[in-house]
């Protein structure tokens, strides 16, 4: 008589997790898009580098000034007194994200005749799942603690969103998602609804048919629903912040503000390099990667053909309309410039990459904490294994001072 490998729970769960480690192990980074910029370019720090559950790290706020002068003429002269630099600790905890997926019994069934039967019947599911998880990451990356968009208006069921906080990356596959409404200062709820459709021309997400807009009004701002209150701060809060972030206080020491840069316009080169400018004010001496929207991409593009003359020390990768990214020099080094399609149309950002870092006990991940390889769990009141996403992190930028953001910008595309 033959012996089902699925005869129990036990038995399932087990194979599925044999199985999972086998197919997944080590293929899960490839899976993740390279489109998602920073969750790529942002490097991860884990918990083996963290003391406890917060990541502190020095951060130098200020010059050393015990500097003594004397003429040519003195000798044995006095020293003034020491002026210790101003060194001080930033602290960063981590914020938990869970993305929950099944597998059917029948799925999981089908799976049980080696890795590739399973690999056929999760790969869709489990693609699906990183990418999924790795977007939510690279928008909370940028915009944690900021907002999706913001309401230009609200009819009905629909709402536009405004072309400044529109970026067609957070919408695209937006059906059956989430949302909550809050007012400007995150004060007051409008209530949680889910999307049913968006119209990426028109820059309007349509909602469920019994949503009630009736209190959603213009600047109102649109969040994921439970993120509100519950996400770490993104590179746009950690660039216009000044107050007090990451345990440091922006307004006594203006290396830990960030820097802004006002368009009034259209994006070119001459702005973005006015805009660095910035940041090299505050010792900035290298590398500065300005990422931007499609849109104001398509202008920068249009711009460096009028101003530049090919010829044969180019790089087509690099300098060739339909490029994935544009270099120059300025004047606190190199300049590279680079599309995403989750940067707000309004807005682009100069990072010193160097100084950022993304800080947690858990980078995004199948195994749950302290289940080991247990990746499946059995569901009680459905036919179906339970997967589960997991990550544990949040940005940290050293040297906020050395980044800035461009507002203001209007494309012409």
């Amino acid at each position: 008589m033959s012996t089902n490998k699925f005869s129990t729970p036990d038995n399932a769960v087990g194979n599925l997790n044999g199985f999972f480690k086998e197919v997944y192990a080590d293929k899960l980074q490839e899976l993740i898009p390279e489109g998602l910029k920073l969750v790529n370019m942002i490097k991860f720090i884990g918990k083996e580098k963290q003391g406890g559950n917060l990541y502190h790290q020095p951060v130098i706020l200020g010059a050393e000034h015990g500097v003594t002068f004397a003429s040519s003429d003195d000798d044995a002269f006095n020293l003034n007194p020491a002026v210790a630099g101003q060194i001080r600790d930033a602290q960063v905890r981590g914020n938990p994200m869970v993305m929950r997926s099944l597998l059917g019994y029948s799925a999981a069934s089908r799976s049980v005749g080696g890795k590739n039967a399973f690999m056929d019947a999760t790969k869709y599911i489990v693609a699906n799942m990183l990418r999924s998880m790795s977007k939510k990451l690279e928008i909370h990356l940028l915009y944690g603690q900021i907002g999706y968009g913001t309401v230009a208006s609200a009819v009905t069921t629909t709402i536009t969103v405004t072309t400044a906080e529109w970026a067609p990356g957070i919408w695209a596959g937006g059906e059956g998602m989430p949302i909550e409404i809050r007012d400007v200062t995150g004060a007051t709820s409008r209530g949680e609804f889910t999307i049913a459709s968006v119209d990426m021309d028109a820059r309007t997400i349509t909602l469920n048919a019994s949503a009630q807009l009736a209190g959603v009004v213009a600047t109102d701002v649109i969040y994921h629903k439970g993120a509100y209150g519950n996400e770490f701060a993104g590179i746009h809060k950690i660039l216009i912040n000044t107050g007090t972030l990451f345990n440091i206080n922006a307004t006594q020491y203006n290396l830990w503000k960030g820097n802004t840069y006002p368009a009034a316009g259209a994006l070119s080169f001459n702005k973005l390099t006015k805009a660095a400018s910035r940041p090299v004010e505050k010792g900035l001496d290298s590398k500065l990667t300005f990422f931007v929207n499609p849109r104001g991409w398509a202008d920068l593009l249009n711009d460096q053909a009028a101003l530049r003359m090919y010829d044969q020390s180019y790089t087509t990768s690099q300098l060739q309309n339909g490029a994935k990214s544009l270099k120059f020099h300025s004047q606190n080094g190199e300049l590279e410039i680079i599309p995403s399609i989750y940067i707000k149309e309004g807005y682009a950002y100069g990072l010193s990459l160097e100084e950022f870092m993304r800080v947690g006990s858990s980078d995004i991940s199948f195994k749950r904490p302290g289940y080991g390889d247990e990746f499946f769990r059995d569901l009680e009141n459905a036919a179906a294994y339970e997967l589960r996403l997991y990550t544990d992190q949040a940005v940290f930028c050293m040297a906020p001072g050395k980044s800035v953001l461009v507002s203001g910008i209007v494309n012409n595309a």
